[in-house]
């Protein structure tokens, strides 16, 4: 039964975090990039202020998974690469903290790149 929690609170979480992108989509003039890159950086402004990660505690990969995790993972990255590294680590702890996702997000980018026909739309 535990398990099944665990469960329900990340299809919850990130159902909300899609929910709202669904409704910016529609009720806005935004474009989707723009909308995704709000997501990255509330990520961010959450991380570090710290009010994200008792988030992703509560509700797992509901909340790590989206972009707005990933928007987090950069923001703790940064924090503690400025800790060990100086100023260096602000502009370095980034890219270490989410290498492995972007990394990740280019294989399988080419993967189905070749695999796939890609075309303009008309």
């Amino acid at each position: 039964m535990d398990i099944f929690l665990e469960y329900l609170k990340a299809f919850a979480v990130g159902g909300v975090l899609c929910a709202i992108g669904q409704l910016l989509i529609d009720k806005t003039k935004l474009t989707p990039a723009r909308i995704l890159t709000a997501y990255v950086v509330a990520g961010v402004i959450l991380g570090a202020v710290g009010l994200y990660q008792p988030l992703i505690d509560w509700a797992g990969a509901g909340a790590s998974v989206p972009l707005t995790g990933f928007g987090n993972t950069l923001a703790k990255g940064v924090k503690e690469a400025v800790v060990s590294d100086g100023l260096l680590g602000a502009f370095t702890g980034g890219f270490t903290a989410s290498a492995a996702g972007i990394c990740a997000a280019i294989f399988f980018g080419v993967i189905v790149a070749l695999l796939c026909k890609p075309r303009e739309k008309k």
